[in-house]
């Protein structure tokens, strides 16, 4: 039986991820930090749950080792958890360095903290594949280009976040390159979640598409690669 985690799992879009592995006869393991809503999601999906907080080692370490025990081994890694913070003022020169640091702490810490306690199980795999959501705001190429549309959104905390994230993703993809595990980034698009106060224009389900696919890539899929539903974005 194939085995799956998916951080940040109780709504939006890792709920979608976890409920379409489920479909493909995955077990998808909803990781989520309040064990009450983390519980509902899981039980909902019929699926198993396990606490996680991602800016928590030693969650991570004890997620990892209750993920061993109970399912003796991960095929799938999906780092879906992810935050902003809102401000009246989203300029840079507005941006305090703690609003960095809260943003980072989850969207980049999180992912290694998580990543390593997890990367154990995942080489044991035949086919292990860490799927890491990004956004097509982490990409510098259409940030610095005034005829992108994103060019109006200069989020600084949120934006260099996803961008670090690209390179961690890069990274990992380079030191596992001659293991079977693959490591791609994921842009599910402009979702209506939480996350974005259900302001965006596609669906969580929509968003989900991409990381399920990458996370059921066969043998010669890309590793190291920045996708979207069209295809690759230019880093």
């Amino acid at each position: 039986m194939t085995t799956a985690l998916i951080t940040g799992a109780n709504k939006g879009i890792g709920f979608e991820i976890a409920r379409r592995l489920g479909e493909r006869g995955i077990t998808a393991i909803v990781g989520a930090r309040d064990e009450e809503r983390g519980r509902a999601a899981a039980e909902r999906l019929g699926q198993p749950y396990v606490r996680l907080d991602v800016t928590d080692p030693g969650s991570a370490q004890d997620a990892a080792k209750w993920i061993e025990q109970e399912h003796g081994g991960l095929d799938i890694l999906v780092n879906n958890a992810g935050i902003t913070v809102w401000q009246d003022d989203d300029r840079p020169s507005a941006t305090s360095a703690d609003v960095l640091r809260q943003v980072y702490e989850v969207n980049v810490f999180g992912v290694v903290t998580v990543t390593n306690a997890m990367l154990p199980l995942l080489r044991r795999s035949p086919a292990g594949r860490v799927v890491n959501m990004s956004s097509e705001l982490g990409s510098i190429a259409m940030a610095i280009d005034p005829e992108s549309p994103f060019w109006p959104f200069n989020l600084m905390a949120y934006n260099s976040s996803k961008a670090a994230l690209n390179m961690i993703t890069v990274s990992y993809a380079k030191e596992l390159w001659d293991t079977p595990i693959k490591v791609n980034a994921a842009n599910p698009g402009y979702c209506a979640t939480d996350l974005n106060g259900h302001t965006g224009h596609r669906t969580a389900e929509q968003g989900a598409e991409i990381g399920v696919r990458l996370a059921t890539l066969d043998g010669e899929g890309p590793s190291g690669a920045y996708l979207q539903d069209e295809g690759t974005l230019p880093w």
